[in-house]
């Protein structure tokens, strides 16, 4: 009786530092990772099982035991992970109740009209549910994290809440040489000077002509206003028409002074900030240099010498 009994505690002994050792032992950090899908609700015996299953630990029922016992007593966060293989349980079981899920990128880049907008959200494979559109403009362009299965609805809100905090933010940090007399008004002229220029330094340029024309009642005359009621802010793919010019469609800055309905893109922070913070210039007009920056003018007379080297370099 007495080796039985010396027996059974050598064998509690060892299988003590065995579960101590599987409990310990760290991953090294360049070990590859396993994706382990935890879903939501999972238990964690049906936890252990996915974690047998995926190769990463060979005793699920002991893994339940040593987690009760030595694992602290906090629940198991549903989402994507990556374990590194060869990872010790207590490694294992901190991450899983950490939440430090993988995540996925979705971008969207400045002066994305909402139809592509909602296009790119539809095509993302690791989403679900529906896609609405958004509002024209009322999404911020940035590149946003997401978890797959998602809802769409849900990368779309942060999205929209992103631009509303923004453009509160720089609406009372706006100068008071700023044309706008609303936020509303504030991205609508943001987001035509996006479409406008890509240059960086051109932006507080491009608003201060509109600003100008603005206050002096003069009309925009800016061609991507006359093209997203047609399109919607897809590429209108023809030359602009006689037609198109005389449209009343509510957006046609070259029937009316002001500005149009409302946005006609997603403007980026750095428009947001040129039509809020205009650049002080006399100019009026400005034109196409052929080299993807524009040429500003003051008078009409440099404005129409501007155009005519334009169309001459552009035959």
């Amino acid at each position: 009786m007495r080796r039985l009994a010396l027996l059974v505690v050598l064998l509690a002994l060892v299988g003590a530092a065995l579960l101590g050792r599987a409990w310990n032992i760290r991953a090294a950090e360049q070990a590859p990772a396993v994706t382990l899908t935890v879903p939501t609700g999972a238990s964690l015996p049906g936890v252990a099982h996915r974690l047998a299953a995926a190769h990463l630990i060979r005793q699920p029922a002991l893994f339940v035991l040593a987690a009760r016992v030595l694992g602290p007593d906090k629940p198991i966060r549903a989402g994507e992970y990556a374990v590194p293989r060869g990872a010790g349980w207590a490694q294992i079981l901190s991450l899983l109740q950490s939440g430090r899920v993988i995540q996925h990128l979705i971008t969207i880049p400045e002066g994305l009209p909402s139809v592509l907008v909602q296009q790119r959200l539809a095509a993302e494979p690791l989403l679900t549910g529906p896609a609405p559109t958004p509002p024209e403009g009322h999404v911020l362009p940035d590149t946003y994290a997401f978890q797959r299965g998602e809802p769409r609805a849900a990368v779309l809100a942060r999205m929209t809440t992103a631009m509303d905090r923004t453009l509160a933010r720089l609406w009372r940090a706006r100068s008071p040489a700023a044309p706008a007399h609303t936020p509303d008004q504030a991205l609508t002229l943001a987001s035509i000077v996006e479409k406008e220029t890509a240059l960086p330094q051109e932006r507080r340029l491009v608003a201060g002509v509109y600003a100008n024309r603005l206050r002096q009642g003069i009309k925009l005359d800016a061609d991507p206003t006359l093209i997203y009621p047609i399109t919607r802010g897809r590429p209108l793919g023809r030359a602009i028409r006689q037609s198109d010019l005389h449209a009343d469609t509510g957006y046609n800055t070259y029937l009316k002074p002001g500005l149009p309905a409302g946005p006609i893109a997603n403007p980026g922070r750095a428009s947001l900030e040129a039509a809020l913070n205009p650049a002080a210039t006399p100019a009026l007009y400005f034109v196409a240099n052929g080299h993807g920056g524009h040429v500003f003018a003051t008078t009409l007379a440099e404005h129409n010498a501007n155009v005519a080297r334009w169309r001459a370099s552009s035959r």
